[in-house]
């Protein structure tokens, strides 16, 4: 048996998010609060995924039929790993679902694989990245 636990040593795990909304607005303002609320950092940009697709997802994650259908899904990386994305999301409440995705789960492979090759959001602009006001 051979000791992999040093290669993993300074590599981060992001947590992949999936987050499904009845509209844009609902959609970024989740976003907003999984950064200003769950103190989780958004890496790059959210990538829309087909609201049936993310709808799909849910409902085998989840292992039941999601109750609602949404309109717009966005996948979303955060820097944090998959516990701390999952105990920090909880402790809000956002208007639109969130699931976070972790490697356990047999869709987190083709969504990583998929990730990048999907559409950027549009009007999604992160609060950390504005320089910070100078004080007069």
């Amino acid at each position: 048996m051979y000791d992999l636990s040093n290669l993993l040593e300074g590599v981060k795990i992001m947590a992949l998010i999936l987050i499904r909304a009845e509209d844009q607005g609902k959609l970024l303002n989740t976003i907003a609060d999984i950064e200003r609320h769950a103190g989780l950092k958004v890496t790059g940009k959210p990538r829309i995924i087909n609201s049936k697709k993310a709808d799909e997802i849910a409902g085998k994650i989840l292992k039941q039929e999601v109750r609602s259908k949404s309109e717009i899904a966005v996948l979303v990386r955060v820097e944090d790993d998959t516990t701390k994305s999952i105990v920090n999301i909880q402790k809000i409440h956002p208007p639109a679902h969130v699931i976070v995705i972790s490697e356990e789960y047999g869709e987190y492979k083709t969504l990583e694989e998929t990730f990048h090759g999907l559409n950027y959001l549009k009007g999604y602009y992160s609060h950390k990245d504005k320089p910070a006001k100078k004080s007069k």
